[in-house]
């Protein structure tokens, strides 16, 4: 069976993204499961595949982890040779706290500022608290690139898990046409020209799953 990763539409589906892009950086062949989102037999065909109930899955000759942190941490213990985390114990340590930040945090850039590659909405989705949000991505991608990621051009240096996190953002901000310092905007500029990611968006803008409710958020200023 080998490593089966199942994702939804890869257009709006952020938490799918970031295991993908770990699985590709490990260069391990997989298999890739796309189940649309949003539709009748949606919540049936995932449920089938994970025990949550919600994408992402990775299934690995039948070991089946759910969640889109637990998938990258168990590549980066399967694939060790793949560096996806730091080797640096202090890098590797903040490394996680950013991650675990993302993962568990920015509900407001979530909820205002959702993914949707093939839009460009700027000024969209600009709360008080959305905007707070923002501002924290910027400080950890500022505050990691100067402590971390002088070296090279993501935010410890050399991809890690990290920048899978993040990623979605990177997205978004592109999106929502975000303003970013000359850091940030290397950082992001950096990941959007990574070879994995201009896959990904390739194939979210071949979709032709168009979810309306999406397409247009509110405005909520």
């Amino acid at each position: 069976m080998g490593l089966v990763l199942t994702i939804g539409n890869q257009n709006y589906s952020s938490w799918s993204l970031r295991p993908w892009l770990a699985l590709e950086h490990t260069g391990a062949p997989y298999e890739s499961i796309v189940i649309p989102l949003y539709r009748a037999d949606s919540p049936g065909r995932i449920s089938a595949r994970s025990p949550s109930g919600r994408v992402p899955v990775l299934d690995h000759d039948g070991l089946v982890i759910w969640d889109s942190l637990a998938i990258c941490e168990y590549l980066a213990e399967a694939f060790p040779d793949a560096h996806l985390w730091p080797s640096d114990r202090a890098a590797r340590a903040h490394a996680r706290s950013v991650s675990a930040e993302m993962h568990s945090s920015f509900s407001a850039l979530r909820t205002n500022m959702g993914m949707n590659i093939r839009a460009r909405l700027p000024g969209y989705g600009r709360t008080p608290d959305s905007l707070r949000d923002i501002e924290r991505v910027r400080a950890i991608w500022t505050g990691c690139r100067s402590r971390f990621g002088a070296g090279g051009p993501y935010l410890f240096d050399a991809f890690s898990i990290a920048d899978a996190m993040f990623a979605p953002v990177v997205l978004r901000f592109r999106t929502y046409a975000v303003e970013l310092d000359a850091v940030a905007r290397a950082y992001s500029d950096a990941m959007l020209e990574r070879p994995a990611l201009k896959k990904w968006i390739q194939a979210a803008e071949a979709e032709d799953i168009i979810i309306d409710q999406f397409e247009y958020p509110p405005i909520r200023a």
